[in-house]
């Protein structure tokens, strides 16, 4: 792709080489990264064993206490080394930091400095000497608001994508644990880390995410995650989630012992898990932290929600246009109340106004909540009901899908069933029963065609894998896993061996 076509400067992506010439080296970074522009671009200089050594920081992407160190041991390098000629060697023996490394451009250089690490210019010398000294700005690790569990772990991704590999080299301490670094993006250079175990990850999976990613060519991520996942599975029009995302550092470590791969951006708190199955979006960690019994008890009852989420209101407009469709027993179901307003279109209405104080809660400040919950109850609740707007019967079944769409614990699959549920009204209040059936079968035959990264989507159902579909039924023992899921093709396929 032609960078130019893009906005992209050409000499933005020419590496200059580091010139023996301090000043000339100078004149090009106060271009290129505008210091005495931009207040947070920074430069130090110092004068040691008869050398100009100029250290290059960005303000509130380092550790200022390092920084100020790093500063006073180089200051001492002359009172300590006064005759050496080696001034290079000389700074690097008093750098007190850990992660110190060399580049031979200024390209990189940049790159560096404007990830959170200064680097060193040395009059006379070609090299530079790259110090981490990275603080970047955040919060600490805290339970995520949406995948909380009653018992286990409080801690939770952050923005920071170090203090990430942190958190799941601390539950996978395996040495043969991989943390893989990118930069995408010509202009915003983010950090993009692919964590696997390279002895149970299928390689070819792995080097298939590599390329992916490497082939990114855009200026900048500005939606992180969600942006590298638009390139590296095809979307298009799927409502449906192609890959997991989580904020508990616990999942994604079992997933990187069932042989997935793990992706962390920089900025996100969230992760992606790839590869994925429909199956995948609906297991929550709290199944994990209770007993089997009651860890496939409270899957059943998300099950059903999600069931109550897509047919619940399709089935209940469907009974009531054509009443004969129901036995004697359950004659008592359909609205017993007149209204002016079709059931169809009470429906519509009523999942648009729950929608709208969905969104409104999300943008509405805490201390305006409680307002906003009195103001939802009067207007969808009683007066709608009295002024002949709503029945109480359309109130109660849009309240149970939306209390199944709710309990679903993927967010973005909660979204696309609501988008397939309305299809499903569309069909029932079009072609009634007739609709109903072509539709729920064009809906299956559609996730059955579904293929994220080449897995099928409905696996184990589709292809029959009778022991990984028992497993996604009941909340198996964990001493009865014997194997990893073969949908990741690990090469490692025992995960622990039988019983002596």
């Amino acid at each position: 792709m032609d960078l130019e076509k893009q906005g992209i400067p050409p000499e933005d992506t020419e590496a200059s080489d580091i010139s023996p010439r301090i000043e000339e080296n100078e004149e090009i970074l106060k271009e290129r990264v505008g210091i005495g522009t931009s207040f947070d671009t920074g430069i130090r200089r110092l004068h040691i064993l008869d050398r100009e050594i100029q250290i290059y920081y960005v303000n509130g992407l380092v550790d200022m206490e390092a920084l100020t160190e790093l500063l006073k041991e180089l200051m001492k390098v002359e009172a300590r080394d006064r005759k050496t000629p080696y001034v290079r060697e000389a700074v690097e023996n008093h750098l007190t930091e850990v992660q110190v490394d060399y580049k031979d451009n200024l390209e990189d250089c940049i790159v560096e400095m404007l990830s959170g690490l200064v680097f060193i210019l040395i009059d006379g010398e070609e090299r530079a000497l790259v110090v981490d000294v990275r603080n970047y700005p955040g919060r600490s690790p805290k339970e995520p608001d949406n995948e909380k569990v009653v018992r286990g772990a409080r801690d939770g991704y952050t923005e920071n994508i170090i203090e990430n590999t942190g958190l799941t080299r601390r539950r996978v301490r395996d040495e043969r644990l991989r943390h893989e670094i990118l930069r995408v993006g010509v202009r915003s250079k983010t950090d993009i880390c692919i964590s696997y175990i390279e002895d149970i990850a299928d390689p070819d999976m792995v080097n298939i995410i590599k390329d992916e990613l490497k082939a990114i060519n855009v200026d900048g991520l500005t939606m992180a995650d969600k942006v590298v996942e638009e390139y590296i599975v095809d979307q298009g029009a799927n409502p449906m989630p192609l890959v997991r995302y989580t904020e508990r550092p616990d999942v994604a470590a079992v997933h990187l012992f069932e042989g997935h791969v793990v992706i962390i951006v920089d900025a996100s708190p969230s992760v992606i898990i790839t590869p994925t199955t429909f199956f995948h979006h609906v297991q929550h960690a709290e199944e994990y932290r209770q007993a089997p019994f009651i860890g496939t008890y409270l899957r059943w009852i998300r099950f059903f929600g999600m069931f109550a989420s897509l047919f619940i209101l399709p089935l209940w407009l469907l009974v009531v246009l054509e009443p004969q469709l129901l036995p004697d027993q359950l004659n008592y179901i359909g609205p017993t109340e007149d209204s002016n307003v079709s059931e169809f279109m009470q429906i519509v209405i009523a999942e648009i106004g729950i929608e709208l104080m969905r969104m409104a809660a999300i943008h509405t400040p805490s201390p305006l909540a409680t307002a906003l919950g009195l103001v939802a109850a009067l207007l969808i609740g009683e007066i709608a009901i009295e002024v002949g707007l709503f029945t109480s019967e359309v109130i109660l079944y849009v309240a149970l899908g939306a209390i199944g769409t709710f309990a679903t614990p993927s967010y973005e699959l909660g979204i696309a069933l609501k988008i397939f549920r309305f299809i499903l009204l569309i069909a029932v209040v079009s072609f009634q029963a007739v609709g109903f059936v072509i539709t729920t079968t064009v809906l299956f035959l559609f996730l059955a065609s579904i293929r994220s990264l080449n897995k099928p989507y409905l696996w184990p159902f589709l292809p029959f894998d009778g022991k990984a579909l028992w497993q996604v039924l009941v909340r198996t023992t964990v001493p009865n896993l014997r194997r990893r899921p073969g949908i990741v093709n690990p090469q490692d396929k025992i995960r622990q061996p039988p019983k002596a």
